[in-house]
């Protein structure tokens, strides 16, 4: 009994530790509550199914995230989703279960942004890896992640300069903003 106990304590310990991190990543994405559950949901079963064993904190946290992508990109390859035709939220008129942080324009241009740019926006300034960390989480090239960010920074500059009416600028010699 005492055991049963002391290993839902560890379960209830790690889901906190971790539910942040997955649920944003997931909903990154999918872009909709209901299939982000389902991908949140998934990812800690994988877990409690195969009990891997992690170096170190970071080892684990790495694990979850790739796991999370993983079932996202699995999700979207499946023949129930081809088949399915999706319905906006707003159309349902229900609010997020899940408080995110940035309901600002700065969090609907990330969002409208390109998933190969979303995600490593997301990694680098929500979850705080390192390029170098991106690129070995995604299984890609330093400066692939490099080229994304930039582009992906250069996306969403443009689509905020758009929203707040100024003119869109580009980068002239030397990096200087004109």
């Amino acid at each position: 009994m005492n055991r049963d106990i002391q290993r839902k304590q560890q379960i209830e310990a790690l889901i906190l530790k971790y539910e942040k991190t997955v649920y944003k990543l997931a909903y990154s994405y999918m872009k909709n509550r209901q299939d982000t559950d389902d991908i949140y949901q998934e990812v800690f079963l994988r877990f409690f199914r195969k009990k891997p064993e992690f170096e170190s904190e970071e080892h684990e946290k790495a694990w979850f995230i790739r796991t999370t992508i993983n079932c996202c990109k699995s999700y979207f390859m499946s023949g129930w989703v081809k088949r399915t035709c999706v319905l906006e939220e707003r159309t349902l008129g229900q609010e997020d279960s899940y408080e995110m942080e940035d309901r600002s324009e700065l969090f609907y241009a990330v969002m409208d942004l390109p998933v190969r740019y979303r995600t490593v926006i997301h990694l680098f300034y929500y979850e705080g890896y390192t390029v170098k960390e991106i690129a070995e989480l995604l299984d890609e090239k330093v400066t692939t992640i490099t080229t994304r960010l930039a582009r992906g920074r250069e996306q969403l500059r443009e689509v905020l300069d758009a929203e707040a009416g100024k003119p869109v600028s580009d980068f002239r010699k030397g990096g200087v903003r004109v």
